[in-house]
C-alpha cells in the first residue's frame, strides 16, 4: 500500500512540474510577444523626453545625468496602470531620487485635469510628465502601462508592457 502511495505522489509530482513548466513558458512567451514592438533593450540610446510636468514645470530627462532611470508610460483610464500605481510609489520610497530617476509619463488623456485626478486618486509620488503623440511615437508606446529602464548613460537595458509586481519593478530597477 505504501509503495502505491509513493508511486502516486511521484507521478503527480512529475505532472505538476510539467504543467508548471508549460505555464511558465506560455507566460514568458506572451510577455515577449507583447513587448515585440517596443524599442529594443539592447543598449540603444533612449529617445529624448521633454515636456511639462503636471505642476507646470519644464522637464527634460537629460537633466538626470549619470543616473539610471525608469520611464513609466500610463493612461489615466487604464485599470492595469491603476493597479500598478502603488508598486511605482513603493519603488520610489525604496530607491533614493539621487540613485534613480523615476518619471511617469501620461499619454492618451483628454485634459491635464484628468491626469491630475488620476495622480491624486493613486497618490503618485513620482514626477509626472504630460506626454503627447510625439512622445508616444518616439518611445513606441502601443499599450499601457509600458516602461523602460535606462542605465546611467540613458541606454535602454530593460523594457516591458503590462502589470508589474512590486518585486518585478524593484528587480528591474535594482539590476541596473
Amino acid at each position: 500500500m505504501l509503495s502505491k502511495v509513493r508511486t502516486y505522489i511521484k507521478e503527480n509530482y512529475r505532472s505538476f512540474l510539467l504543467n508548471a513548466g508549460l505555464i511558465a513558458i506560455v507566460f514568458f512567451a506572451a510577455l515577449a510577444f507583447q513587448a515585440r514592438n517596443m524599442l529594443s533593450a539592447d543598449g540603444q540610446a533612449a529617445p529624448e523626453l521633454r515636456g511639462v510636468t503636471l505642476s507646470g514645470e519644464p522637464y527634460d530627462l537629460a537633466d538626470a545625468v549619470e543616473r539610471p532611470a525608469m520611464v513609466y508610460f500610463f493612461a489615466p483610464w487604464c485599470r492595469i496602470c491603476a493597479a500598478s500605481s502603488g508598486n511605482l510609489n513603493r519603488l520610489r520610497r525604496w530607491r533614493d531620487p539621487d540613485d534613480i530617476e523615476i518619471v511617469a509619463v501620461a499619454l492618451d488623456y483628454g485634459a491635464a485635469e484628468e491626469v491630475r485626478e488620476y495622480v491624486e486618486r493613486h497618490e503618485l509620488n513620482v514626477t509626472v510628465v504630460l506626454g503627447d503623440p510625439f512622445v508616444s511615437r518616439e518611445w513606441q508606446i502601443r499599450g499601457f502601462p509600458s516602461y523602460y529602464v535606462l542605465d546611467q548613460e540613458h541606454r535602454i537595458v530593460r523594457r516591458d508592457i503590462g502589470y508589474s509586481t512590486q518585486l518585478g519593478l524593484w528587480l528591474r530597477a535594482w539590476l541596473i
